[in-house]
Formats: structure tokens, C-alpha cells, sequence
């Protein structure tokens, strides 16, 4: 078991990742490894958030990305799928008076308009009555997938382009980044995923082009703070180069 005192105090309070983003894996194989239905892991998982959520806010980090639910998850057995979007608006409803205790601003990127009725009322309802913090932005991820972000981003750009709102000569990468949902928050610095998977798995595909991405085989039930704390020194102990030399970073390192 990991202590978790002496992880804290190694973190160069510093340099931490401005944003960090989740995929919340293995809620499923954890609850099916236990004899349990895969809603049980999900139940689980909750714990998780909480614990990860209070954990980044008492580092200082300024943005959590977690992906909760992607547009592939709607394929998934109904019965699951119905069990998830009712945890998903029994959470809401509890957790929104410890964000506001905790100064914590929720939002939301995804394809809103998936959602069931309830759930859309209970997230729209959130999002207003955190709006004025000024803390931890925490993100959710729901009904959301890197592709149909894009896509959608292309036809908004189009669209605009046809009614001579946008120069198609001028569009470049800042353009393209200002049509994401992600328009309004930094790049992630650090992606983590649990559950043993190696892969990105259609998520926030065009803002983890520097990213350090960090994958743990522990199940997402199973994360806690002292796990957060072992990806944020591994994150800390990498050079990040953004394509240049190493002596190039050390010597602009040096000149600042």
C-alpha cells in the first residue's frame, strides 16, 4: 500500500500540470472480477471522482478533464447504459453543494443533446449554480468523442466560411481550436489512464498533441490520491520538449 504523505511531499508544488485528463477505465472488469454487475464498479467509481476531485483541488491544479461517458458508450447494454445515466443524475444532484463548499466550477463537453431529459436539466442546472466559482474547473467528458468534436467543428467552421463570417485563407490551428468544446481551457499536460489499456481511445485526440500520457493498471474503483500523486511524479520527472532538443529546453531553462 502506498503512503500517501510521503508522495505529497515529493510533488514540486511548482511544476504541476496546469490540467490533467482522465479516462476513467475498468469500472466494468473491476465490478466483474468482484462476481458483481458492471453497475456495481460504476457505483465504485463514484468514490473515485470525489477522491481525485478533492485531490487536485488541494494540489492547486486548475483543470480536470474526466471522461465519464463517450458517444460509444450509448451502445453499450441498455440496462447499463440506463443504470449510468441514473447514477450519473443521483451524482449530480449530491455532489454540487461540495463543489460549491470547495469553490469547484463544474463544465460539460459532449453531445448534450444525447442525454435523457433529466439528466440534461440536472447538468444545466449544476453548471449555473457553480458558474461563480472560482477554484478547480472540473470538466466533464459526456457523451463525448474526440471525432465527433471535430466533425463538428469542421461544420461550424464551414458554415461560417459560407456566410463570410470566417477568411477560408486565414483559418489555421487557432481557428480550428477556437470551434472545439474545449475552446475555453488550456491543453492537457498530463492524461492519465487506468485499467492496464494503452490507448487514447477517441479522446480529446487534437489537445493531447504534447500531452505526457500515463497509464496505470489499476482499476478506476481503485484510484485514489496517492495514485494522482505517483502520475504527477512521473509527469515531473519526464523533459518535455515540444519537439525541440534537450539542450534546447536546458538553455532556454538557463537564459529564464
Amino acid at each position: 500500500m502506498l503512503h500517501q504523505e510521503p508522495l505529497l511531499s515529493k510533488i514540486n508544488k511548482d511544476r504541476l500540470p496546469r490540467h490533467i485528463a482522465i479516462i476513467m477505465d475498468g469500472n466494468g472488469r473491476w465490478a466483474e472480477e468482484k462476481g458483481q454487475e458492471r453497475l456495481y464498479g460504476h457505483f465504485h467509481g463514484v468514490e473515485s471522482v470525489r477522491d481525485i476531485v478533492e485531490g487536485a483541488a488541494e494540489l492547486g491544479i486548475q483543470y480536470l478533464t474526466l471522461y465519464a461517458f463517450s458517444t460509444e458508450n450509448w451502445d453499450r447494454p441498455q440496462q447499463e447504459v440506463e443504470g449510468l445515466m441514473g447514477l450519473l443524475v443521483d451524482t449530480i444532484h449530491k455532489e454540487v453543494p461540495i463543489l460549491n463548499k470547495n469553490n469547484i466550477r463544474l463544465h460539460v463537453i459532449g453531445d448534450m443533446k444525447m442525454l435523457p431529459e433529466n439528466a440534461y436539466r440536472e447538468l444545466q442546472e449544476a453548471l449555473q449554480m457553480t458558474e461563480k466559482n472560482t477554484g478547480l474547473n472540473l470538466i466533464m467528458a459526456l457523451s463525448y468523442s474526440s471525432r465527433w468534436e471535430l466533425v463538428n467543428a469542421v461544420k461550424n467552421i464551414a458554415r461560417d466560411v459560407k456566410t463570410g463570417k470566417v477568411d477560408p485563407e486565414g483559418i489555421c490551428a487557432d481557428t480550428l481550436q477556437n470551434y472545439l468544446t474545449t475552446s475555453e481551457f488550456p491543453d492537457p499536460e498530463l492524461m492519465i489512464r487506468t485499467s492496464g489499456e494503452y490507448r487514447i481511445s477517441n479522446f480529446l485526440l487534437y489537445q493531447l498533441a504534447y500531452a505526457e500520457l500515463y497509464f496505470t493498471n489499476t482499476r478506476w474503483p481503485d484510484f485514489r490520491k496517492e495514485n494522482l500523486y505517483e502520475a504527477i511524479l512521473d509527469f515531473q520527472s519526464r523533459e518535455r520538449r515540444f519537439g525541440k532538443t534537450g539542450q534546447q529546453i536546458q538553455e532556454e531553462t538557463t537564459l529564464g
